[in-house]
């Protein structure tokens, strides 16, 4: 009967040492002989040929020898390194059993082995003894025996020929043979037969071969593109395997060329490979190597995550996932093994290197010694950079997990902006809150994006899904507050789940609070929160610190409105530290402005509480031209098309009147007298009634003045339209009767109507305009106020069989019109102090009723482009009118909003006022800005430089 032998064989002759002065020719890289393995003494027992399947029907004869010349290409490596190894120490022979071989191999048989006398422990000398090493942790599957009486062995220096044998017979042995080796590379060997053996010099060529090992070992799995029918939309599967699979291609291909480098070697210097560094170098060196590798490996957390996604919400992939599972390629493994693989190659064949460093030996002048250090720093440098990118990743999969799971307020337009590409999750938490006025608390989840900070309940539901509630409005960054983070810690009662009859039993845990506010509703948005642990309170307080920094950074390098100041110090109202001497040059606080272009020139005018002052843009030359106190708005009509108006117009008290534009501008140079420019005065309106408002706008080449006038006694509004006449129109018109020598420069426009008498605002849009009252817009036809229908929008007659319509119902009642947006054919932004929702052309709400919730409480609004500002009395909310989205704040005191433009499409600015910076002996100034809207700025590509520019240069 057969001997089972479950581990490697080895037999070493005594007294081996390395030959002298060896010949080129018949050079040997091991000196010494093999003699076979001992065998028990029993009758008929032989040890087969591990490559074999066949019984040796002569297990005591002659055991001949396998014939191989040396490799040329070997030779030749060795002479170009001029590295000659010096092995110290005898190679084993290696013997497998045929129990150990896989049963279906179709390696044919090599050489038959003849067994002898199998020795005692008592037999072998100390070489033998000193060759023993512990197992390699490198290869699992390959062993070299252990102390052990059962795997002794011994020989003689005489016992075979010479040195020239061994290398023929190591290059003969099974998987050291070529065809070994092509059975190897072609992936025919089973597991246990692909592993190589220990002692140092055979534990580095083992290190070696585990790197072509582990070079081979790729799978790419295609059935996915070709299925049929398709597993994911063929739509969407182009965009999929992108980003699963992402630059594997480019992996694939240096992958491809290192593997056939090292086949190479292999295949050249085998049984003993001197180096590999030199490919490893080669191909570490290339930057497209590496920038491939740094590619996938930052965007893996990506691409696990959407094929996560995938099984989880397509039973086809997950299904298609399970089937190619059982191809005896993948061996059960998962898509994630396969795809993690890059991932973890660098780290790996890292670490081989440093292996194969430490095997070679110092003494020599082995290439391995200079070449694997810059490798191996080249691939830590790699693997290092690698990181903050698969960090990012990591959090953009964390940020993804959170967005698809979040559940927003029925009813409310919320756009944060999640599918922007800079969107990150930072810092997230569990958090405790405290119920007002009790004891009860509620686990909630902090999540800090770079944009706004959330407040969620989690909810796990059946299938898994992990559903995330909104408790309260988000705070947009820009409008979050750090209260008091060092207060005392107080104490939670926790109930024990276990070891309690009735779940009565507690115990009580410390909890440290911070608290945090919205800067626009102090008092009502202002949340407490408990985290378990001091460390972890201020790991949020640094979190949020940063955050809010780096977000406002990102405000002020990405301005959609660059607020300027056009004056910070004339104007002057009462404040701590006034000197009683400066009383008389305090001009009060800024109520109207209108900025303007007279004989080629920009000028600004102010009303203040002491009159009206007119200076140059850009410069605080103000000079008083009229004294009319703190009027309530001002208006300069210069040109309009081919048109000449020249009328500056004011709205003093109840009235409404005009002077010449040019003499208001002479008056403030000194180049006119005041009274030439009283003389130039024309009352529009305020003799028999009061001017509630007024809006001047325009529509096609007209200029009109729409202006709401109230009578003693009155119920109702008047409603007027007036026509600015072009200067030569007004000369020469006629004038009949006292009213036409009055206002000679401006003509009724239509019949006048009637609004109700809570009016208080005009919104001009295409060809009707908007009246804002109490009960929402009034819509009319300026042209016939009298004649037209009037239509009260938003239309909410539908709310009680319309819940949505209800919801927003509820919002509207308690708030004030402040005008309409128009934004397409059939569309309009009604804006509102507190909301602002979206119409049709006849007033129905759009978009299942939704609405947007401001973080102010406007007092007014204006429009350009594509987007609406929103004033309050601390900030200027900038949102897309399209989205609602909120892309910029500007914060400030005492905020007014004094001009915005005839039209949204106008070129003036946007004019306002807020509290100054200057506190001072000479009172507190009040600061006029404009908001200039501005423009993405495009990267201009350098051109390339003309043919011949550097000739004289000789360049």
């Amino acid at each position: 009967m057969y001997h089972q032998q479950p581990r490697p064989r080895v037999s070493i002759q005594s007294g081996a040492r390395q030959p002298i002065n060896p010949s080129p020719s018949g050079y040997s890289p091991y000196s010494f002989e093999l003699t076979p393995a001992p065998q028990p003494e029993e009758e008929n027992y032989y040890l087969a040929n591990p490559w074999d399947g066949v019984s040796l029907p002569n297990p005591y004869g002659e055991r001949p020898r396998a014939q191989r010349s040396p490799s040329p290409s070997r030779a030749s490596t060795v002479a170009e390194t001029g590295y000659v190894p010096p092995i110290s120490f005898p190679e084993p022979q290696i013997y497998r059993s045929a129990s150990t071989r896989a049963p279906n191999s179709t390696l044919a048989p090599l050489y038959p082995h003849t067994i002898t006398h199998r020795h005692s422990r008592s037999d072998m000398d100390a070489d033998y003894l000193r060759m023993q090493r512990a197992p390699s942790n490198l290869s699992l599957a390959s062993s070299y025996f252990p102390e052990d009486s059962d795997h002794s062995a011994s020989g003689s220096v005489d016992s075979h020929g010479d040195v020239d044998s061994v290398a023929r017979e190591l290059s003969a042995q099974s998987l050291e043979s070529e065809e070994g080796i092509r059975q190897f590379q072609a992936g025919k060997l089973s597991e246990n037969e692909q592993e190589w053996h220990r002692l140092q010099e055979v534990q580095r060529q083992s290190v070696m071969f585990e790197v072509c090992k582990s070079e081979r070992d790729y799978v790419f799995i295609t059935p996915l593109t070709n299925a049929s029918p398709p597993i994911i939309s063929e739509q969407l599967l182009p965009g999929f395997i992108s980003e699963v699979f992402g630059n594997l291609s480019q992996i694939l291909v240096h992958h491809q060329r290192i593997l056939a480098a090292l086949f190479d070697r292999q295949r050249e210097q085998h049984p003993f490979v001197i180096t590999i560094s030199d490919i490893i170098l080669d191909a570490t060196l290339k930057a497209d190597y590496r920038s491939s590798y740094e590619t996938y490996i930052k965007h893996y957390p990506i691409a696990e995550s959407h094929h996560r996604k995938e099984l989880r919400r397509n039973e086809k992939y997950r299904a298609f996932i399970q089937s190619v599972s059982s191809d005896p390629r993948i061996r059960k493994r998962d898509l994630i093994t396969f795809l993690s693989r890059p991932v973890t190659r660098l780290p790996r064949l890292n670490l081989l290197l440093e292996q194969i460093l430490k095997l070679t030996d110092k003494e020599t002048e082995h290439p391995d010694l200079e070449s694997l250090p810059v490798s191996l720093d080249i691939l830590k440098s790699c693997i290092k950079s690698t990181q903050p990118g698969i960090e990012a990743a990591e959090a953009k999969v964390k940020f993804w997990a959170l967005c698809e799971g979040l559940v927003y307020q029925k009813g409310e337009i919320l756009d944060m902006d999640l599918y922007d590409d800079s969107r990150t999750l930072i810092y997230a938490g569990p958090v405790a809150r405290r119920i007002r006025s009790s004891s009860t608390w509620n686990d909630l989840t902090l999540a800090l994006l770079d944009n706004f900070i959330l407040m969620t309940r989690e909810e796990t539901k059946a299938n898994g899904v992990v559903k995330r509630y909104i408790m309260s409005r988000p705070i947009p960054l820009s409008f979050l507050r750090l209260a008091s983070f060092d207060g005392l810690p107080e104490h939670r009662k926790v109930y024990d789940k276990e070891g309690s009859v009735l779940g009565l039993r507690y115990h009580n845990e410390p909890v440290y609070p911070f608290t945090i506010y919205h800067a626009s509703s102090k008092a009502s948005k202002r949340y407490t929160l408990f985290v378990t642990s001091d460390a972890v309170r201020k790991k949020w307080y640094n979190a949020l610190v940063d955050a809010i920094g780096v977000h406002k950074a990102r405000q002020d390098g990405n301005m959609f409105f660059d607020p300027r100041t056009l004056t910070d110090g004339f104007f002057r109202t009462i404040g701590s530290r006034i000197n009683q001497t400066s009383t008389s040059k305090l001009t009060g606080k800024i109520s109207s402005a209108v900025s303007f272009v007279s004989g080629g020139r920009p000028y600004v005018a102010v009303g203040c509480t002491a009159g009206i002052f007119v200076s140059p843009r850009g410069r605080e030359e103000f000079t008083k031209v009229l004294n009319h106190i703190s009027p309530l708005a001002l208006a300069a009509v210069q040109t309009h098309q081919d048109k000449t108006f020249n009328k500056f117009i004011i709205h003093h008290e109840s009235s409404l009147i005009s002077y010449s534009l040019d003499l208001i501008v002479h008056v403030s140079q000194g180049q006119a007298e005041i009274k030439l420019l009283n003389a130039s005065m024309e009352k529009i309106a305020g003799q028999n009634s009061s001017v509630m408002f007024f809006k001047h706008t325009h529509v096609g080449s007209r200029v009109l003045i729409i202006y709401a006038s109230k009578k003693h006694f009155q119920v109702s509004l008047n409603l007027q339209v007036l026509e600015v006449l072009d200067i030569s129109e007004a000369v020469m018109s006629p004038k009949r009767g006292l009213k036409a020598l009055q206002t000679p420069s401006f003509r009724p426009f239509g019949d006048p109507g009637y609004v109700p008498k809570d009016a208080y605002d005009v919104t001009t849009l295409v060809k009707t305009i908007g009246i804002c009252t109490s009960d929402g817009i009034v819509i009319v036809d300026p042209t016939n106020i009298a004649k037209s229908a009037t239509n009260v929008v938003p239309d909410l007659s539908d709310s009680s069989a319309n819940m949505p319509m209800a919801g927003l119902k509820s919002k509207v009642e308690g708030a004030k019109p402040l005008g309409l947006v128009r934004m397409e054919a059939d569309q309009l932004l009604a804006v509102y102090d507190t909301i602002g929702f979206y119409i049709n052309r006849h007033g129905i709400p759009g978009r299942n009723c939704g609405y947007i919730s401001w973080e102010t409480h406007a007092t007014s609004f204006a429009y350009r482009g594509n987007h609406v500002l929103l004033f309050s009395d601390e900030f200027v909310e900038i949102r897309q009118i399209s989205t609602g989205r909120l892309v910029q704040v500007i914060e400030g005191q005492a905020i007014r909003l004094l001009y915005s433009g005839p039209t949204a499409n106008s070129d003036d600015p946007i004019l306002f006022a807020m509290k100054g910076n200057k506190d001072d002996q000479a009172g507190v100034s009040d600061k006029l800005c404009e908001l200039v809207e501005t423009s993405e700025i495009n990267t201009a590509h350098p051109s390339t430089p003309a043919f011949g520019l550097w000739d004289e240069w000789d360049m």
